[in-house]
């Protein structure tokens, strides 16, 4: 067991050096299992923040690539003083910046529409059958695809983009334990210069060409 680990585990929980252990001796030194341990055990600083409201907070915003992209989000808070804190209006500048260069489609899982789902679901059945597979094989091996889907749509699943090895849900309850306080995403809006003209265009195209026709 590292010294190193042992620190990981700590900073994306705030528990103690002996609870931070026991917990990779329990999980074999698999960090994540580490974090789900001492979360069940109700030892995570950070889990037991989770459920205090968060009502206070600020507005962040980025604007990337010579104003062509452009991030709104608002994360939450305890308590005004949090708010004002350098460390969390930078982890705030960071969520931003990272919803500008991985445009997530949601927020959370919780949040994916049960028709996205079931779309996202028969496209890669299709794309598996492509493959030379049987429905019924297709239908399994789509589990592990639908999984990789919404860590690439949702936001909480990403990998952070400054370092792929923790999610934006890992980098929330780092700053939980390191804060103190309970912090959310609450919402957010990414624009992009262009976005949707193109598909507008051609939607009032086929208007035009039904009317004539008809």
């Amino acid at each position: 067991m590292s010294a190193q680990l042992i620190k990981a585990l700590r900073e994306r929980t705030g528990a103690g050096i002996l609870d931070c252990k026991n917990a990779l001796a329990e999980s074999n030194d698999d960090l994540d299992a580490a974090v789900d341990w001492l979360r069940k055990k109700g030892i995570s600083k950070a889990a037991k923040k989770a459920d205090r409201v968060a009502a206070e907070g600020i507005i962040g915003h980025y604007i990337h690539a010579g104003g062509r992209i452009g991030v709104i989000v608002e994360v939450n808070s305890e308590t005004d003083f949090v708010a004002q804190n350098a460390s969390f209006q930078d982890l705030v500048r960071d969520i931003a910046m990272h919803i500008a260069s991985e445009n997530p489609k949601y927020l959370t899982k919780d949040e994916v529409p049960d028709s996205d789902r079931a779309a996202e679901r028969e496209v890669q059945i299709a794309r598996a059958m492509e493959e030379g597979k049987p429905r019924e094989i297709a239908e399994k091996m789509v589990d592990g695809r639908m999984r990789k889907w919404l860590e690439e749509v949702v936001l909480l699943e990403q990998k952070f983009i400054k370092d792929d090895k923790k999610t934006i849900n890992d980098l929330l309850t780092e700053a939980v334990a390191r804060i103190g306080e309970n912090i959310r995403i609450r919402r957010f809006a990414r624009f992009e210069v262009g976005e949707g003209i193109e598909k507008k265009t051609s939607d009032l195209a086929a208007e035009v060409a039904a009317t004539l026709a008809g």
